[in-house]
This record gives C-alpha cells, sequence and structure tokens, in this order.
C-alpha cells in the first residue's frame, strides 16, 4: 500500500512546487474580496457552489499560468543557476507533462467558468489570454511585470462577477491596487536575476535601467497601489476594521523597501514571499470582517 502511495504523493507534491501553489495566497484574498463585496454590496445571497466555483477558477487559472511559464522558460530555467533546480529542467517533470498540465487546467478552468454565468464564460478567453501571453513577455518587452499585475489582477473583478455578473467601480479599484502591488514586487523578485536577464537578452525594469533605478519604479507603484487602497476604502464607505487593515498593508509595502537595498539583496525572497504572503492575508481578513461585521 505505501509504495503504491508515496510515489502517488510525490508526483502531487512535484506539481504543487512546480506551480508554486504556495503563492496562490498573493491574489486568492483579493478574490474573497470581491466575492464579498458583491454578496454584500449588491445584496446577493451566499451561496456555498458559487464560492468553491470561484475558488476552483483560481486554482486552474493559477496553475494553467504558471505550468505554461515554466515549460516556456525550461531552456533559460536550465541556464540560470537560480532556477536550474525547478521541476522541468531538473527532469523530475518533462515538458510535455507541464504542456499537458497547462492545457488540461486551462481547460477546467473555462468549463468551471460555463456552469458560473456566460459573462465569465467568455471573459475566460481573454484571462486565459493574459496569464498565458505573460510567459512571452520577458522576451519582447521590460514591462512583463505590469502584465503578470494585469493577470493577477483579474482576481477581484473575477470574484465579483462570479457573483453578480455584471461589472462595478469599486472590484476596479482593488483590482489596480493589485495590479501596481504585483508589479512592484515582481520588479523586486527580478533584480535577482538583472545580471543574467541582460545577458541573454531577456526583458525587465532591473535589466532595462539597473537596480537603483528599478527599486524607485518599484517603490513609485507600491505607493499607486496604498492610494489605490485608500481610494477604495473612501468610495466603499469601509468601517474603521478596513483602515487597520489598509494601514498594516501599507507598512508592509514599506518594510519590503526597508529590508532590499541596491547593493544588497540578500533579503529579496524575504521581500517578495513572506511580507506580500501576510501584507495579502490580513488585509483580506480585515476588509472581509469590515464587510460582514
Amino acid at each position: 500500500m505505501s509504495a503504491v502511495s508515496i510515489p502517488i504523493f510525490q508526483k502531487v507534491k512535484n506539481y504543487f512546487s512546480l506551480i508554486k501553489f504556495s503563492h496562490t495566497v498573493f491574489a486568492l484574498p483579493f478574490a474573497c474580496i470581491g466575492f464579498t463585496l458583491a454578496i454584500v454590496h449588491e445584496h446577493r445571497s451566499f451561496e456555498w457552489p458559487l464560492l468553491i466555483k470561484m475558488l476552483l477558477c483560481m486554482v486552474f487559472a493559477r496553475s494553467a499560468a504558471m505550468a505554461f511559464n515554466r515549460y516556456l522558460d525550461r531552456k533559460f530555467d536550465t541556464l540560470n543557476p537560480r532556477t536550474a533546480k525547478r521541476e522541468v529542467p531538473a527532469g523530475i517533470i518533462t515538458p510535455q507533462n507541464a504542456l499537458l498540465y497547462t492545457i488540461v487546467n486551462a481547460l477546467l478552468f473555462c468549463a468551471t467558468t460555463w456552469f458560473i454565468n456566460m459573462l465569465c464564460f467568455y471573459l475566460s478567453f481573454v484571462a486565459l489570454f493574459i496569464i498565458l501571453f505573460y510567459s512571452y513577455t520577458k522576451r519582447i518587452t521590460a514591462l512583463c511585470h505590469l502584465v503578470l499585475g494585469l493577470g493577477l489582477s483579474l482576481s477581484p473583478i473575477g470574484a465579483f462577477l462570479v457573483v453578480t455578473g455584471y461589472f462595478s467601480w469599486l472590484p476596479v479599484l482593488f483590482s489596480l491596487a493589485v495590479l501596481t502591488w504585483v508589479s512592484g514586487f515582481d520588479i523586486i523578485y527580478a533584480l535577482q536575476d538583472e545580471e543574467f536577464d541582460r545577458s541573454n537578452k531577456l526583458h525587465s525594469i532591473p535589466a532595462a535601467i539597473g537596480i537603483k533605478n528599478a527599486l524607485i519604479v518599484s517603490i513609485l507603484l507600491h505607493i499607486c497601489s496604498a492610494a489605490f487602497i485608500v481610494g477604495a476604502g473612501i468610495l466603499g464607505h469601509f468601517t474603521w476594521i478596513y483602515w487597520i487593515g489598509a494601514l498594516f498593508y501599507c507598512i508592509m509595502l514599506t518594510y519590503q523597501h526597508l529590508l532590499v537595498k541596491p547593493t544588497d539583496l540578500s533579503k529579496v525572497n524575504m521581500a517578495f514571499a513572506n511580507t506580500n504572503g501576510i501584507a495579502s492575508v490580513v488585509f483580506g481578513v480585515m476588509t472581509i470582517a469590515s464587510l460582514l461585521l
């Protein structure tokens, strides 16, 4: 029994590692904000099946995007010492299986939206194009960070559409906050590969303008993110609970920029994963609590 279960468990673990499943925490709280916002502000009833479908869409879309990125970047990941141990270049998962995993998750994503509403189904193809196209952008533009931000920013709007089937300005503000937040911290993450990107003719803001200037751009984007969070709070007439979460979010944005300096990139991973993950979860919980209490 154990001889069979261990390999299966390991395979699942490998695919979870391939797509960095733990990083789902970045966008998921904002999707939950969009979902709760639609229920409270638009006076809709809570439905467990609808929440499950929304969560499945998040998982399928993100899994497709990450697997495709690993498939497409396998050559560069092999050459880069920082990424050479990833599942595809290390031979743990074959390129063919990574591509198959992408296709299966993309189909599951579209199929799930079919059972939500027609607007979500039609827009699922647009969403898929954006999140899959991101993997090509490092080959053509230094603005690739903004495309990644755009992909993750679809989560609050998408979750709102799951419940309502129509658009509203408030989830758009949260989406803009996600766009600028993710773009900013992706620039920080890309600092590690500045020299590699430049030598391999890959595009990124650090490779284009240097580490010091890239950090300035990241700061400006995070200032914009904080401004959108404030704007959403004002437009949505949130309670004091929201503003505590917003303050914490801004503090964590500031903290990650104190961790990373042009002359010291040793804490990039801490700034990227830990700081942003905590900021997202705490802000999400406080916002949802403000809506429900």
